[in-house]
């Protein structure tokens, strides 16, 4: 009998306690599920962003152009003037849980951020990550684009050099089609 017991009550007790387990599983979602559609809703609110826009970025005239690539898994930006030796390129994606920016800079490095949402849903706020590249002339370190209307929006980009307190630089784009 001692030993029935002994190998029945570790079943019995598996038997009973397995069905509580797969309910309390049910009841509890991963945490990753409300962060994700919050990087899929912000991303999805940058996508509004696609198109040509003029205006001017500390001082400079710039055009920017936004587009939806990839199967619209990626958002492809562009900043171009003239007194601009070279065009850097910022891709923003969603991977996993997170909205994420590359910035492509003519400076030679890649430095990633991580975006997100404001509560009121109409700027996304990009904090730095980590950098590939050279860093010696400069960096961007944080970015945040705020949506006015659908023709105009304002983006504001953080640059670091070596030694010297940020640089926060602010542009204002007005829609050209």
């Amino acid at each position: 009998m001692k030993i029935l017991m002994r190998t029945l009550m570790p079943t019995l007790l598996i038997c009973l306690l397995t069905p509580a387990a797969v309910v309390l599983a049910q009841d509890n979602p991963p945490k990753s599920v409300s962060a994700q559609s919050d990087a899929k809703k912000a991303f999805e609110k940058l996508k509004t962003l696609a198109g040509s826009w003029e205006g001017s970025f500390m001082g400079m005239p710039v055009q920017v152009t936004i587009r939806v690539t990839s199967s619209g898994n990626a958002i492809l930006h562009e900043g171009t003037s003239s007194g601009m030796k070279d065009n850097p390129i910022t891709m923003l994606y969603v991977e996993n849980d997170r909205l994420l920016l590359t910035h492509y800079c003519d400076s030679g490095n890649r430095p990633r951020m991580q975006g997100k949402l404001s509560p009121d849903g109409n700027t996304v706020t990009f904090d730095f990550l980590d950098v590939s590249g050279n860093t010696q002339r400069f960096l961007m370190h944080d970015a945040a684009f705020t949506l006015i209307d659908a023709n105009n929006h304002i983006e504001e980009w953080t640059y670091i050099q070596s030694g010297k307190p940020p640089i926060r630089g602010r542009g204002e784009f007005q829609r050209t089609k």
